[in-house]
């Protein structure tokens, strides 16, 4: 009999009990080595890059493309001991085959804005791998600088300090689970939800709004006269997300907060049909530096992605008692994509 995997040998623990994704479907450490992501790769993600951005100006939108970067990118000697080249982070080379392409007017370069204020307060949760508040203002503010839009200054004053025990997506992999206290992130805000897809709306009947994924889709308005006029259609992953009131911080609620409208959808692909009928005036590629291994889909359709995930979570996820192989992940899953509510990382 074969024994399970240990989740644990995932993650590794560095200094002061930070914890680092390391392994998981993605192969994150093997990102940084040689091969690493293939050259193949990264000239289809530049070409990828460079038709967003000229179909989105057919529409009368500026295209625009952000890693969230790993923790080994930004703080490499943090993992003290693990042997790797943070000098061949994905995005590092990415950023470099974008160099003399159209693709670079696109892309917005949090790697080196994570690493300029990595001295600073921490931009990571110890036990997560996603980012602190601290961490998610600075992409914020990285993002609309590319944008040329001016960031809401008041942000500090309307939030909500209140520091709550957490477990990170890393931290859940340990038994007994890794716990860290986190300062909440939620600001008080004009900012609204005015559409959530069927998906979204079942997982939160069912007390589980936090884990509908690929194929979640959410539109806020904001009627604040202070709010920027313009539209903003953000394709993303957890880093961004499709509520302002994540444990952790997420760059929609920041969005949601400064435009006057802000469509979220969960995927690495790009819906053009969705595009075709919203027509924003700003899109967002937002992803995690180490789904760069896997090309998004083509002719993505939010909904159809919807269906298939509900398909894999109601049909499947939620029977206690099925011991059934899992259905197929959606074809829009990136590698790392969990097996179950609880699994992690995202």
């Amino acid at each position: 009999m074969t024994s399970a995997p240990d989740p644990a040998a995932d993650v590794y623990e560095g200094r002061d009990g930070w914890l680092f994704l390391i392994r998981g479907n993605n192969r994150v450490l093997e990102q940084y080595g040689r091969p690493g992501v293939s050259r193949r790769t990264l000239w289809r993600w530049r070409r990828i890059i460079e038709t967003r951005m000229r179909r989105c100006a057919r529409l009368g939108a500026t295209y625009f493309h952000a890693l969230a970067p790993e923790k080994l990118t930004v703080y490499p000697e943090w993992a003290e001991g693990l042997a790797f080249n943070s000098a061949r982070a994905p995005a590092l080379r990415l950023a470099r085959w974008l160099t003399a392409s159209p693709g670079a007017r696109a892309w917005v370069d949090l790697t080196g804005a994570f690493r300029a204020a990595k001295d600073g307060p921490p931009l990571y949760l110890r036990t997560d791998t996603h980012w602190t508040h601290q961490g998610c203002v600075l992409a914020y503010r990285t993002i609309l600088a590319r944008m040329g839009v001016p960031p809401r200054d008041d942000i500090e004053a309307r939030r909500e300090r209140i520091a709550l025990p957490f477990t990170g997506d890393l931290g859940l992999k340990f038994m007994p689970h890794r716990s860290e206290s986190a300062e909440g992130s939620a600001i008080a805000s004009e900012a609204r939800r005015i559409h959530a897809n069927g998906l979204l709306l079942e997982m939160e009947a069912l007390g589980r709004g936090g884990d509908a994924h690929l194929g979640a889709h959410a539109v806020f308005r904001n009627d604040d006269p202070g709010a920027d006029p313009r539209r903003l259609v953000i394709f993303g992953d957890s880093y961004a997300q499709h509520t302002p009131h994540s444990p952790v911080a997420t760059l929609t609620a920041l969005f949601a907060d400064t435009f006057r409208e802000v469509h979220f959808l969960w995927s690495t692909g790009i819906d053009w049909h969705y595009l075709d009928a919203v027509r924003p005036d700003f899109v967002l590629g937002e992803m995690a530096e180490r789904f760069v291994i896997d090309l998004p889909p083509h002719g993505i359709r939010i909904e159809r992605l919807a269906e298939l995930a509900r398909e894999r979570k109601l049909m499947g996820e939620f029977t206690a008692a099925d011991s059934r192989s899992p259905a197929p992940p959606p074809p829009d899953a990136p590698a790392s994509v969990p097996e179950a509510a609880d699994a992690a990382p995202r």
